[in-house]
């Protein structure tokens, strides 16, 4: 229980975050033209970017209380530091968010979109949500750490039982890079695509 519940809500998070800033933001992008109409009043890209990955945000922090909630109810929670979850799962919403705003912009047809699934499977699988790392081969366990998911279940689970150590700050560190580069990416993309 206490193993597979901070991954879970950390998975939660990512879900909530990918499913807003990837079909919602497809959506509007190809099909309902909303960013064109957005970008021809006085907001930038950056501004359509940062509101979409709000929007995504929110669902990431919904989905984050509710599990928390149901894990406090199941006596999962030990430690006064599982309150940093909620902070911890709107930074890994914050990260999917923004990287998968942008990765969408490139995106051209539903199909195309059959590829960030392509890419979730696996990490959800395999980023030691269901089993500890040490059970893959050390080669494998070098690619999972590099997995974005991976880095949200570890501080997840630091954050669940109060082991906060520098290894937890690394894995916040990850994603404060991955948020930064996305946004980056989904304005400038934004930019390229309207403001030509």
């Amino acid at each position: 229980g206490m193993y597979l519940a901070p991954a879970l809500l950390a998975v939660s998070a990512m879900n909530g975050a990918i499913y807003d800033s990837t079909w919602n933001v497809f959506f509007k992008l190809r099909y309902a033209k909303t960013y064109q109409t957005m970008l021809s009043t006085r907001l930038g890209p950056l501004d359509v970017a940062l509101g979409e990955i709000a929007m995504a945000l929110l669902r990431g922090l919904i989905y984050a209380v509710g599990f928390l909630i149901v894990m406090t109810v199941a006596g999962l929670v030990t430690s006064w530091t599982a309150l940093l979850m909620i902070p911890g799962a709107l930074l890994v919403a914050l990260g999917f968010a923004s990287l998968g705003m942008a990765v969408t912009s490139w995106m051209k047809t539903f199909q195309h979109m059959d590829w960030i699934q392509i890419v979730l499977m696996p990490m959800f699988l395999f980023s030691a949500t269901f089993f500890p790392l040490a059970v893959y081969p050390e080669p494998i366990q070098w690619v999972i750490r590099v997995f974005p998911l991976w880095h949200a279940v570890e501080m997840m689970r630091a954050l669940a039982v109060g082991v906060l150590s520098w290894a937890t700050a690394g894995h916040v560190l990850y994603f404060v890079v991955m948020a930064g580069v996305g946004v980056w990416l989904a304005a400038r993309r934004l930019g390229a695509l309207f403001l030509r």
